[in-house]
């Protein structure tokens, strides 16, 4: 259960290998997080990540994970919760893809599509059964501010992004007065080992700073989480342009 402050006790994070969900984690596990389940492909940096965990003195275990298998969805995160009540389910996985590349080639455009949206809707739908079961705990999911309006720079991602953040809000919405909260989080340029060697975009913050506004937003029980908050604004005007001036700008 969460305790007096909203925060987890224990913790699923689909993805154990995100930077940002590690960050998340480490801030949690710092707070009242006791167990963490890191749900992820099998490699050696998934087992580095949940020894790091533990060095900090949480209780981690790791379960085999693949969003590209939604028929094991279900069996997957159906162990997890047969082993105890889950306070928070952190939706992270994704891919950025190569838009040169994938233009070029429909197949990885389509792992692009796959991974971030239709995978996240497979094993959103599972967690989130999962969680009205026990008749509580939180979904979050990371969005991303690309989704809010698809760019030539990154448009296969965007669009993902997009149908990721438009299923998060709906399955919030169908979830409300179960006692299931789902919290998206949309980060703009973030420094992590997916974004190595790109041009840094404006506004750029740290896997850490999204583990702070994804605290502060556990605490208020927010719906959306902007990091940083500017980014609202920002992306707001951004949306209501004019799509030919819009097309002009060097995003």
């Amino acid at each position: 259960m969460k305790d007096a402050f909203g925060l987890p006790q224990s913790l699923l994070v689909l993805g154990g290998t995100s930077g940002i969900a590690l960050a998340t984690a480490r801030r949690l596990i710092a707070r009242r997080t006791r167990t963490v389940w890191l749900a992820g492909r099998p490699s050696p940096a998934l087992e580095s990540a949940a020894a790091d965990l533990r060095a900090l003195g949480a209780d981690v275990r790791t379960v085999a994970f693949d969003a590209l298998d939604p028929e094991a969805h279900e069996d997957v995160l159906g162990k997890v919760f047969a082993e105890g009540d889950v306070d928070l389910v952190l939706l992270a996985f994704g891919i950025l893809g190569d838009q040169a590349r994938d233009e070029r080639d429909p197949a990885a455009a389509v792992r692009v599509a796959q991974t971030n949206y239709t995978g996240a809707v497979s094993a959103g739908l599972v967690a989130a059964r999962a969680l009205q079961s026990q008749g509580h705990g939180c979904l979050v999911v990371l969005s991303s501010v690309a989704g809010e309006r698809a760019r030539r720079a990154n448009f296969i991602y965007g669009s993902s992004k997009a149908g990721l953040d438009a299923f998060a809000q709906g399955l919030g919405d169908a979830l409300h007065g179960t006692g299931v909260h789902v919290m998206v989080v949309r980060p703009g340029f973030v420094r992590t080992r997916m974004t190595a060697g790109l041009a840094e975009a404006p506004l750029a913050t740290t896997p850490e700073e999204v583990a702070a506004a994804v605290e502060r937003g556990l605490r208020r029980r927010s719906e959306t989480v902007w990091v940083p908050g500017v980014l609202r604004v920002v992306m707001s005007g951004l949306r209501h342009l004019p799509r030919g001036v819009f097309r002009r700008l060097p995003v």
